[in-house]
């Protein structure tokens, strides 16, 4: 039986990786802060360990003490990271420095897994997209990668959606209220991967013989914002909607507005200044084929079929009517 560690196991995909791995009976340790919300992590079969990142000799300190009574993890799957934050300088802490000292910790003690998987984001690649977010990644990625004698993959998914998401669930209510605001005059090419997809490719990328690879994740279609906002609409039963199209300059504002209210109530924002790089692009297509052809990945799901699931959960949890 295969052991893993999931770090960042509660967050929403996180939680997901945990059922994938959970699934195939491997021994589940999910790395969550003794503080951290467990509310979709209550399977008794997870056991639990929290790890100090900031601190790399604390942190060797626990691995060996792990591996002294309960033996060494198979897989690492690091999935910990910040994707909003009030000091940009926190993306290079936590997804880089963070990245590095977990990853020099588990080679100064003897414990390199068979294969250490790291979450990155299609964002950190995208060629007109510079963000302090995709940098951090990218950082990230590249100390991994110039690492011998440790087996690693890297995936790097799209959009991700899907139950328990909250970012683009904002997306959805505002759609339920009427209202679907789109930006700029040119349309967007948008690509997605359903969250249980994820995990599906995160759990065949640690099972393939294959090492020292990065692939983009998405579900292998490209979709316009109109067709989102269709689909949407579908799912939540809406009819219709008030069509409001936002320049790319009243973006821009309303992002900075966004994270000045963010700092002085010291509440970090989904809409901030590096989070608009993101959203002003047109073009997110992505080449999947590599995670085809290599892992035989396909998606299980579409986003017209992820979102009527997804839309289902909200309503059954009460965050949608």
């Amino acid at each position: 039986m295969k052991t893993v560690l999931i770090t960042g196991a509660n967050g929403f995909i996180g939680s997901f990786i945990t059922e994938a791995a959970l699934s195939k009976d491997w021994t589940t340790w999910a790395g969550v802060r003794k503080t951290g919300n467990r509310e979709y992590l209550q399977d008794p079969r997870i056991r639990f360990i929290d790890l100090n990142y900031n601190d790399k000799d604390c942190l060797k300190q626990q691995i060996v003490q792990h591996r002294a009574q309960y033996g060494r993890w198979d897989y690492v799957v690091h999935n910990a990271g910040l994707t909003k934050c009030l000091d940009y300088a926190e993306f290079d802490r936590v997804n880089y420095q963070y990245t590095k000292n977990l990853i020099e910790a588990l080679q100064d003690t003897g414990n390199v897994p068979d294969k250490f998987l790291l979450m990155s984001s299609f964002s950190a690649h995208h060629p007109q997209v510079k963000t302090r977010y995709g940098h951090s990644k990218q950082q990230a990625e590249q100390f991994l990668q110039s690492q011998t004698n440790f087996p690693c993959m890297i995936l790097c998914p799209t959009g991700v959606y899907g139950p328990r998401d909250k970012d683009y669930f904002l997306m959805l209510k505002t759609i339920q209220s009427g209202w679907d605001l789109t930006v700029g005059r040119q349309a967007q090419q948008l690509t997605f991967i359903y969250v249980k997809d994820l995990a599906k490719a995160v759990v065949l990328a640690l099972e393939s013989p294959l090492t020292n690879r990065r692939y983009d994740v998405a579900d292998g279609q490209v979709y316009s914002d109109a067709q989102y906002t269709q689909f949407a609409q579908q799912a939540l039963g809406k009819k219709r909607v008030v069509r409001l199209r936002v320049p790319i300059w009243g973006l821009k504002l309303v992002s900075v507005v966004a994270e000045t209210i963010a700092r002085c109530t010291r509440k970090a924002s989904t809409l901030n200044r590096d989070k608009y790089e993101i959203m002003k692009q047109r073009d997110w297509r992505c080449d999947t084929r590599p995670i085809e052809t290599e892992l035989g990945f396909h998606a299980d799901y579409n986003l017209q079929r992820g979102l009527e699931e997804s839309v289902a959960w909200y309503r059954s949890k009460k965050w949608l009517k």
